[in-house]
Parts: C-alpha cells; structure tokens; sequence
C-alpha cells in the first residue's frame, strides 16, 4: 500500500503540475495582449499629446487675434460714437440754417396790398401748392425789418455773417 499512496500522490502533483503549466500559458497570453494594448495605449497618449500642443497654440492664436480685434473694433467703435457725434452736430446746425432761410424766404416775399377801391369784393385766394407754406400778409416795412432781423440771427461767432 506504501506504493499506491506514492503513486496517488505523484498523479495528484503531476495533475496539478498540469494545471499550473495550463494557467501559466493563459496568463502568458493575457500578458502578451496587455503588453500589445500598451503599445496601443502608447501611442495614443502620444497622439493625445501631439493633439492637445496643437491646440494649446491654437488657443494662443486666438487670444492673439481676439486681443487685436478687440483693440480694433475699440478704436473703430470710438470714431463711430465721434463721428455719430459730429453728424448730430452738424444735423442740429442745418436745421438752425434752414430755419433762419425759411425766415429769410418769408420775409422777402414783396407784400400784395388788396386794392382799396374794392372792398366789397372778396377776391378767391390763389391756389396753394400743397408743399409751399401759407405766409400771412405784411406790410413792405414788416417785412424788411424782418429780413433783417434774419440777417442779423445768422450772425457767426467770428463776427462775420453767413
């Protein structure tokens, strides 16, 4: 019996020599896929790092160009708001000329006296164009005191009339 005993347990460790060498060769295998997937794994973070530098000096031209625009558009913005100012200016000047023209045409207009032999008679008033302002009647002296007064509101700061 000393040598049945002997022989079940060099079959038992034979057996289990087996399966040590079966699971040995598939953590072989395993190994060799994980040492190939860090190869991949390698290379990838290489190309994530390529990426990302690329990136990084994208963004730097961006802020580059975003810095120039906005000093651009600033002094851009800046002579519109001067220039908006000066048209305003010049807008509220013009409309003091045309005033001051206005009175200058109306007061030089030559005043008609109705005739005084007929005053009974009611003469139909000319026909008005629908764009020319209706000017009341006044007298020659009215009017060239008016005119004048005109004249003399469109006196210049300089002195000198315009």
């Amino acid at each position: 019996m000393n040598h049945m005993l002997g022989i079940a347990i060099e079959s038992l460790v034979a057996v289990l020599l087996i399966l040590t060498i079966c699971y040995c060769m598939l953590l072989n295998s395993r190994l060799k896929r994980l040492k190939a997937d860090e190869q991949s794994l390698k290379a990838t973070i290489g190309e994530l790092i390529t990426v990302t530098e690329i990136a990084e000096r994208a963004i730097g031209g961006l802020k580059h160009t975003v810095r120039d625009v906005n000093e651009h558009l600033g002094s851009q913005i800046a002579l519109a708001t001067a220039l908006a100012e000066q048209l305003k200016g010049q807008l509220s000047e013009s409309d003091n000329v045309v005033r001051r023209l206005s009175r200058i045409a109306s007061a030089a207009r030559p005043f008609v006296d109705a005739p005084a032999e007929a005053p009974a008679q009611v003469a139909a008033p000319a026909p008005v164009a629908p764009h020319q302002p209706v000017v009341p009647k006044m007298s020659a002296a009215r009017a060239n005191a008016a005119a004048a007064q005109a004249f003399a509101e469109r006196r210049r700061p300089d002195g000198i009339a315009a």
